[in-house]
């Protein structure tokens, strides 16, 4: 998919603030049994459509909105992903701007996920 330029350096601006983690970086805290949460960003219709193993879902349109009700504790260990690490870099942002002190978001996203031959529901 093509990006805007905006979007794209909306992005940038946002990469700046945050950390991203690989996917094998993700998977290597799933095989140690790390206690964080994978969270899925997308479109709810996305996450219907597929998404990986052990996430939780939590759209970018309810995310700030809903995350102190489910994850109340500003250290709990965040990991986002989307389709492509935008969306998950934005909502990774947000939640850092919200007092979140472990959030990341996981390069490449979701497509990214599958491409390493991680586990999809």
């Amino acid at each position: 998919m093509k990006h805007s330029p905006r979007f794209l350096q909306l992005v940038e601006d946002a990469k700046k603030r945050i950390a991203e983690v690989s996917v094998a970086e993700v998977r290597e805290k799933l095989g140690r049994n790390e206690p964080f949460v994978l969270v899925d960003v997308r479109e709810e219709s996305e996450w219907a459509a597929a998404h990986a193993r052990g996430a939780v879902y939590l759209g970018r349109g309810i995310l700030e909105r809903d995350v102190e009700a489910k994850y109340p504790d500003p250290a709990t260990d965040l990991v986002l992903y989307c389709g492509g690490g935008f969306r998950s870099a934005l909502a990774a942002d947000n939640l850092r701007a919200m007092g979140y002190t472990r959030v990341t978001s996981m390069a490449g996203g979701f497509k990214a996920w599958k491409d390493s031959g991680a586990e999809v529901d």
